[in-house]
């Protein structure tokens, strides 16, 4: 794939806005005296606050995970050979020198809120200080893993701009401390007077505030979605392997038994995680105007998101879920970063499963003034059919008043939008064979790591496009809409008048 330089009159087409960073990129502007981190005065009365620990329980909990994890790694077979009793005494063994190494850690490990960042300090050989800028902050998280739900602690999750991961966990803190400080870290993030206001009158405050309610997914209609999946569909031939080989086999071994029932449970190991990550889910909106979403069985999880953080929406129909008209919905966050290895890594839920006239009504919430009903798109010329033979008439791609909208998919179709204050730069592609036909894919990007794609435009059409793509993300940027246009199919064939 190669880049094609814009020709002349078209030099829009390479706009480039500077990534989203905190409340200054909305307008806000960093009070005075705070232009250097040692400079920012401390949190409260004026004196320093002093370092905090973890809750005592953290290094149990920690603890447990990592015994688990070492004796998941001890392989069935490593049992059969050194035999019960010494497996049994490896397992102590290590197990003793994980509680140990965890209670080093959490008596070295404290944290403390300094003006407007939070700064961490642990290790006890190689001491590390970090200090978090809480103007970059994107979105805190408060998770419950079963063990935490057990001793009624939780575990907080910081999300800043540009992290490729979770930026320093707080595990663990009791459940009251942890919305406390989440909410306190928000307020600073936020930088108004209602947050500092809640600042000092306590975390009581901020848990009395009565939040609206969107949606709550059922958890039958979750069930029965994860059932429509090409995984489910692989279980009877999973029961068919196990019969075959009871059949076929004289005698069973444990290690035999065990490597089959493992087997099986792959199969089904994504549908039944997804149940579990997303039971009970409910969205919620505070009355600050922030997105709350908790959901969760064995880890419950509960995050804010403030609406300005939103980069685009995407919407999915799977195939087996079109006969029941569902579909899902999912956020793109800056700086939201997942679990390591994860599909989710710059993306998190906004409805598992639903029906359109739902997620029509919660796109408007997270989008004000995006009716998905009437989000119109054009697809390609017909000469990209030599591209995509049969996927053609499911390409398309429109610009709406406040988004830029594109589609794709033959089996399962997903819809991209991406409103125009979000865009970071705009692309015109071409590659070898594009070129012979005279095509050309333009990419919106965002900061949130996905790009809206107008695939395979006539290439007169795709620099236009990019043109006011660059000349709307302007508008949006300075707070004045583009007008709206009565024939979809024209939009970026008129220029938008400031």
């Amino acid at each position: 794939m190669t880049t094609t330089p814009a020709p002349e009159g078209h030099g829009t087409s390479g706009f480039s806005a500077p990534p989203e960073e905190g409340p200054a990129a909305a307008g806000g502007a960093a009070p005075p005296g705070l232009s250097a981190p040692s400079e920012r005065p401390a949190a409260g009365n004026g004196t320093a606050e002093p370092r905090r620990r973890l809750h005592p329980l953290s290094p149990i909990l920690h603890g447990a995970k990592s015994i688990a994890v070492v004796v998941a790694a001890l392989s069935w077979q490593t049992l059969s050979q050194v035999g019960l009793e010494r497996f049994a005494l490896v397992v102590v063994v290590l197990a003793l020198g994980v509680v140990v190494f965890s209670v080093v850690n959490w008596l070295t490990t404290g944290y403390h809120v300094v003006g407007r960042e939070l700064r961490i300090s642990d290790g006890l050989i190689w001491r590390r200080n970090r200090a978090i800028p809480l103007e970059r902050l994107q979105a805190v998280e408060l998770r419950r893993p079963l063990l935490a739900q057990l001793t009624g602690l939780a575990e907080l999750r910081l999300e800043v701009v540009g992290g490729s991961k979770t930026e320093a966990p707080l595990a663990y803190l009791t459940v009251r401390d942890a919305a406390a400080l989440r909410e306190r870290l928000l307020a600073l993030a936020g930088r108004t007077r209602a947050g500092e206001a809640q600042e000092t009158a306590g975390p009581q405050a901020a848990a009395a505030a009565l939040e609206r309610a969107l949606v709550r997914v059922s958890n039958r209609d979750l069930v029965i979605s994860q059932l429509l999946t090409p995984q489910a569909f692989f279980l009877p031939v999973g029961v068919a392997f196990v019969v075959l080989q009871f059949v076929m086999e004289a005698q069973w071994t444990f290690i035999g038994i065990a490597s089959t029932f493992t087997a099986m449970a792959g199969v089904l190991l994504q549908p039944v995680r997804r149940v579990l990550q997303d039971w009970d889910f409910r969205l919620a909106r505070d009355p600050g105007g922030r997105l709350v979403v908790r959901y969760g069985l064995l880890e419950t999880r509960s995050q804010i998101v403030p609406l300005h953080r939103v980069q685009s929406v995407g919407v999915t129909w799977p195939l087996l879920w079109r006969g029941q008209r569902w579909m899902h919905l999912r956020l793109d966050i800056a700086g939201y970063a997942g679990e390591q290895g994860s599909d989710s890594k710059r993306s998190d839920r906004l409805l598992p499963v639903g029906e359109f006239e739902t997620a029509r009504g919660l796109v408007w919430e997270v989008l004000p003034g995006v009716d998905l009903a009437t989000l119109a798109t054009t697809p390609p010329p017909k000469r990209a059919r030599w591209l995509h033979p049969f996927e053609l008439r499911y390409l398309g791609a429109g610009l709406a008043p406040e988004v830029f909208v594109s589609r794709w998919g033959l089996l399962t179709r997903e819809m991209s939008v991406v409103p125009y204050a979000r865009l970071q730069s705009v692309r015109v592609i071409q590659g070898p064979l594009q070129r012979r036909l005279g095509l050309a894919t333009v990419y919106a990007d965002t900061a949130g790591g996905r790009s809206g794609q107008a695939r395979d435009r006539d290439l007169a059409e795709a620099w236009a496009l990019a043109e006011q793509l660059a000349v709307r993300a302007r508008l949006a940027r300075s707070f004045t809409a583009p007008p709206a246009s009565p024939e979809p199919e024209t939009f970026w064939q008129r220029p938008v008048q400031p």
